[in-house]
């Protein structure tokens, strides 16, 4: 299960630094699907993943090339922390299987929206 487990983080890893996605569109699924954890499993494990700066290096080649916007990501990071805190503890006190069909519901209505944008 641990080389499982890199796989995961190294996809996550590769999309992330591709597409700044990685713990709830890829880590999360992979862990309910692959790894067969329950969905607070699934999610709490993928935010103890991304409490080591995981991001750092990726963030830097964006930097370099002038594609980070410090400020913004800053404030991101300040809404992130509270939002995780206030999610976390929601998450706690509702059904599993709601979780995971709202998670569902969440992907496909990302995936539209990001489908009708492109040009």
């Amino acid at each position: 299960m641990s080389v499982l487990f890199v796989l995961v983080g190294l996809a996550a890893g590769i999309l992330s630094g591709l597409f700044g996605i990685g713990g709830g569109i890829v880590i999360v699924p992979a862990l309910l699907l692959v790894a067969r954890m329950p969905p607070l499993t699934a999610t709490g494990t993928s935010l103890g993943a991304l409490l080591l700066p995981v991001g750092a290096l990726g963030a830097w080649q964006y930097y370099r090339a002038g594609h980070l916007h410090v400020r913004a990501a800053l404030l991101i990071a300040l809404g992130l922390t509270a939002g995780a805190w206030a999610g976390a503890r929601l998450a706690q006190h509702v059904p599993q299987g709601t979780l995971q069909r709202a998670f569902a519901v969440l992907l496909a209505l990302v995936a539209v929206r990001v489908w009708l944008s492109a040009k």
